[in-house]
């Protein structure tokens, strides 16, 4: 098909879209740090939270009716979009609407990511949509979903599929798709043990982003059809696509095409060493994921607080940060902090030393403690002397230490009972 994506033509396509975000994963393989939150609901970046970047690609793609579906654990989740998110305006038609699970349809909680659809077929059905947006609301990225619905229109396609080229030993944790030549999709498999490579390389694979555009009435043909089966497990990656793809117009939306920044960045940051990785990728000189780019900014509920503070500078206690990012309402009193990220409200006192880690909200380090790759959970408090990285078996006894060698401390392994359940 010839391309047409003027700027007039895109907006009248992203204007009669709707995104909606499925924010409803437990996202287990996070352990404990997702104990108490929905994966979205888990902090990143020094001040943001996951589900700020579908979110914000939505506005800056000037998409701006949103439907966020929660399922696990999502008062956390839940509260930050209604700080964060309310100031669209009703009388312009924009909205960031939640819906959380109601046994709507069945009587029984979403079954699979088609079913959590479908389950909300008939809200759906009273926005009347031209095109449905489907978005996991737990990656990391930035993303253009107008050029990816031009392209859609353009293909006159049913189902349009964002694309990402991975390693092929991580291509098992998703979808992955063969393509023909005008990425028209020839085949799709869920997760599978094999991946079979991409043509051109035969050490990557072309995974499914969990990112799908639907024309509104082929979804809901597909919904019903697929509720309707017995033996289905009511899964878009498991289930609907691979049905489709061979009766219908189904595309692949490769994000190498997308123009937001010099090299695409996508993260699935859906574990302890991923997550990690990911926000001390941050840290860098020129990060892949450039957080200070005023053209394509990533909004986020934002307490009102003083600016960072670093207090003392004698020889043997001097408060500093280095290679560091470090968020407002912090306090680092003659304490060293290197190549490590702390995020809002975070308190460390006099000779503790921090490297290498991920600090969440509201942590307060005690006195002379050593922290060294670590990621402490929000709200921990880390008693004075306390070392955490230089002991793998101390470390193994007290906490969790993953495959990588990381240590994820939460205010429950601390036995600081925040969250008072009796």
């Amino acid at each position: 098909m010839e391309e047409d994506f003027s700027p007039r033509f895109v907006s009248r396509i992203t204007r009669n879209t709707l995104a909606l975000i499925l924010a409803g994963g437990q996202g287990s393989r996070l352990k404990e740090l997702t104990h108490w939150r929905a994966k979205p609901a888990v902090p990143f970046g020094g001040k943001f939270r996951i589900i700020d970047f579908p979110l914000s690609n939505c506005i800056n793609s000037s998409i701006r009716k949103i439907s966020v579906i929660t399922q696990y654990k999502s008062h956390s989740l839940l509260r930050h979009i209604q700080q964060g998110w309310g100031h669209f305006r009703g009388e312009f038609g924009e909205y960031v609407e939640l819906l959380p699970a109601q046994q709507r349809v069945k009587e029984s909680w979403y079954m699979g990511t088609a079913d959590a659809v479908f389950q909300n077929i008939d809200i759906l059905r009273s926005h009347r949509p031209e095109h449905v947006l489907i978005l996991a609301g737990d990656h990391v990225y930035k993303m253009d979903y107008g050029a990816m619905l031009a392209a859609h229109v353009d293909n006159q396609a049913d189902l349009t599929v964002g694309c990402f080229e991975v390693p092929l030993e991580d291509a098992k944790a998703f979808g992955v798709m063969e393509v023909d030549g005008y990425n028209r999709i020839q085949e799709f498999t869920e997760k599978p043990s094999n991946p079979k490579p991409i043509p051109h390389d035969s050490e990557r694979a072309l995974a499914s982003m969990g990112i799908y555009v639907f024309n509104t009435n082929f979804l809901y043909e597909q919904l019903i059809k697929d509720a309707d089966n017995p033996h289905s497990s009511n899964d878009f990656g498991k289930d609907i696509i691979p049905e489709v793809i061979s009766k219908y117009r189904a595309y692949a939306y490769p994000f190498s095409k997308d123009v937001i920044q010099e090299k695409p960045y996508w993260r699935d940051v859906g574990t302890i060493d991923s997550f990690w990785i990911a926000n001390q990728e941050l840290i860098g000189v020129s990060p892949e994921l450039n957080l200070y780019d005023s053209d394509w900014p990533i909004w986020t509920h934002q307490e009102q607080l003083p600016p960072a503070k670093f207090v003392f500078d004698d020889e043997d206690k001097r408060g500093m940060a280095v290679d560091s990012m470090v968020s407002g309402g912090c306090i680092v009193s003659g304490a060293v902090v290197r190549h490590s990220v702390l995020f809002s409200k975070v308190h460390i006192e006099t000779g503790s030393y921090v490297e290498d880690s991920v600090i969440l909200p509201d942590v307060s380090i005690g006195q002379d403690c050593v922290i060294k790759r670590a990621i402490l959970d929000k709200s921990c408090v880390i008693p004075d002397g306390m070392v955490i990285g230089e002991n793998i078996d101390d470390d193994k006894a007290r906490f969790r230490v993953s495959e990588k060698g990381i240590v994820l401390v939460t205010p429950d392994m601390l036995r600081q009972d925040i969250h008072q359940i009796r």
